[in-house]
């Protein structure tokens, strides 16, 4: 698996801008996701071809949840050609005319790629299943860490957290990840860094996460 931040509050290269929003790129199983929208259409675009991404190549879109800062760049990409696009059933911005794919409960995207299913009411996280273990994505992790790792572990071991964490502070719920990559909106970067120096990642637009 293959993952790339394309937008984030961060940035680790001089050409791609830095900007309070999300969205990665989620590259698995032989399918390729885009994981949220940011907050502009503008950067989305320019940070993506910075980073050569071709936008014709992506299979889904996955709207973790309705805020401004993960779907500013929806329209955007979804003028560039057919894809899917995910959203929890609480989403509001767009109606169902443009053939969105609301998700409920948990459900099965792709082969071995999976949502944990709208948690709360509100959000809706992206889960990759691998031999090694399961990686989550998060968008703000409004549910809380904790909830959103629990409902990942239906579909097994959870190995990686990537996303933001927004005030999460039970660090202990996060003790048995072996990579722990907090970005965008997650207020104790600094204390998830020195508690978890082996597993912690740093984000930030350009980061590309192997695993």
């Amino acid at each position: 698996m293959r993952s790339t931040i394309v937008y984030d509050n961060t940035s680790r290269q001089e050409n791609l801008a830095a900007d309070w929003g999300f969205s990665c790129l989620v590259e698995a199983h032989g399918k390729t996701i885009l994981f949220d929208t940011g907050a502009r259409a503008d950067i989305l675009g320019q940070n993506m071809k910075a980073l050569r991404i071709d936008p014709s190549r992506i299979d889904a879109v996955f709207i973790s949840h309705d805020h401004w800062d993960h779907t500013g760049g929806l329209f955007a990409v979804m003028k560039i050609g057919r894809m899917s696009v995910y959203v929890p059933g609480s989403f509001r911005s767009m109606p169902d005319l443009y053939g969105l794919r609301r998700i409920a409960g948990p459900a099965e995207i792709f082969d071995n790629i999976f949502s944990t299913g709208e948690l709360k009411a509100i959000e809706h996280s992206l889960v990759i299943r691998q031999e090694e273990g399961v990686v989550v994505v998060a968008g703000c992790s409004h549910p809380g860490v904790g909830e959103i790792l629990e409902a990942a572990s239906a579909f097994g071991n959870v190995t990686t957290l990537i996303g933001g964490f927004h005030g999460f502070d039970d660090f202990g719920q996060i003790a048995g990840l072996s990579c722990i990559c907090p970005t965008h909106c997650t207020r104790h970067v600094d204390r998830i860094a020195a508690m978890y120096k082996k597993q912690y990642v740093s984000g930030g637009a350009g980061r590309v996460l192997e695993i």
